[in-house]
């Protein structure tokens, strides 16, 4: 079969968005399940929610110290003026100015960049890198014999390693970030010609130790920070996320696809959204009990996992009804993604405390996500069409009459 070239976007579009929507990759698990040590380890693991959340608690540290920083900096002009000689007072004055601006650029940055994780992780590395260029700058230009004349800029790696403990970032950051001060330090010893000397080694000591309390500091302040997002977040039973963290995250999905909008000649990225709810689940706990009805919904998020992709969205919206943003996927994709998941809850053998089968279906409604509509009102529709799908007989997927793709 022929095809013209004005097809061949469509196609390729056709294309990226069902390989979007292929079955879900193999050891998918919850969230909530990961290790507090792999998390803290590095942000690979981290949810795009806990990233926003994670960025705004990083957003607040930046601004608190870099504004201390920007006061605290001009202040030690005045000692610079006592203890260097005219000649070579300029070259502290520049740096101190560069200083300054830079921590302007960097207070500017993280304020205007409230939903912008990359940005305010950026400027969080720019607040310890820039003490950090303006100590190895005046190593650079002042005269070797003149280094040792210099006052409190020998306690600049140690104020940043000490710094490092203020922020969650994560192990590997601060390794990172400490490991370079720790050279910054070497070379100072070296221009000053303490490098191992017995002062030396013990500032270089101290340093790794304080670089080690740093670490286990950030180790702790992420892990609490991760278990108070996850309490906020997450259902208690079945670890997905909740109603509230359902309706952000609607939003900043909303968001991105604003933001990816005219990048490419495809356009902003389809979202579509499934409302799922247990057909006559109140019959489980009157036959069964509620300890049965939970262990039910645990085994049903269970399979809502392994029947979508990781960078999905499950929530329970409240008592058996569950809500899953599809990212990526238009509603065609999105009706065959139900189908699949009504067949798998229909084919699987839901058992209760003793073992015995407990037979189970689902019914679904399925909307388009609309990139400028109140979350509020995509629920709406997925929730109508949900309880048409129960009206006409249960154990069916029904798509919402508006807002349908051509």
């Amino acid at each position: 079969m022929l095809f013209s070239k004005s097809s061949e976007p469509r196609e390729y579009e056709s294309r990226r968005l069902d390989a979007l929507a292929e079955p879900p990759e193999v050891g998918h698990e919850l969230f909530v399940g990961l290790s507090a040590l792999r998390d803290t380890v590095s942000s690979r693991h981290h949810s795009r929610d806990f990233a926003f959340a994670h960025a705004r608690y990083l957003r607040s540290r930046v601004l608190a110290l870099g504004l201390l920083f920007a006061l605290l900096s001009p202040l030690w002009i005045v000692v610079d003026a006592l203890v260097l000689p005219s000649e070579l007072l300029w070259y502290s004055l520049a740096g101190r100015v560069g200083l300054l601006l830079g921590l302007v650029v960097v207070l500017l940055l993280a304020y205007f960049s409230c939903e912008r994780i990359r940005r305010i992780r950026f400027s969080a590395g720019m607040l310890l890198a820039l003490p950090a260029g303006f100590y190895l700058f005046v190593l650079v230009m002042l005269p070797a014999e003149q280094v040792q004349n210099l006052v409190g800029y020998g306690f600049i790696p140690f104020l940043l390693v000490a710094a490092l403990s203020v922020f969650p970032f994560t192990l590997l950051e601060s390794l990172g970030a400490g490991l370079a001060m720790l050279g910054l330090l070497v070379y100072s010893q070296v221009v000053d010609g303490s490098w191992l000397t017995g002062r030396g080694v013990e500032s270089f000591w101290l340093l790794s130790s304080l670089l080690i309390v740093s670490m286990a500091a950030n180790h702790f302040q992420l892990s609490l920070l991760l278990r108070l997002y996850r309490q906020a977040t997450h259902d208690a039973l079945t670890g997905l996320f909740n109603r509230g963290a359902l309706e952000l995250h609607l939003e900043k999905v909303q968001a991105w696809q604003r933001d990816t909008e005219g990048q490419d000649s495809l356009g902003s990225v389809p979202c579509s959204l499934l409302m799922v709810d247990l057909d006559h689940f109140k019959r489980i706990n009157d036959s069964y009990g509620h300890s049965v009805g939970d262990s039910v919904l645990c085994q049903f998020a269970e399979l809502l996992v392994r029947q979508t992709r990781r960078h999905d969205c499950i929530a329970r919206y409240g008592g058996e009804e569950f809500v899953i943003i599809l990212v990526g996927s238009g509603q065609a994709r999105a009706m065959e993604v139900a189908e699949r998941i009504r067949y798998a809850v229909e084919k699987t053998e839901f058992t209760g405390h003793d073992d015995q089968l407990i037979p189970l279906t689902a019914s679904i409604g399925v909307t388009r996500l609309q990139q400028d509509e109140l979350p509020q009102e995509a629920l709406k529709r997925a929730d109508e069409a949900l309880y048409r799908a129960k009206r006409e007989g249960r154990n069916q997927v029904v798509a919402a009459q508006d807002h349908m793709e051509a």
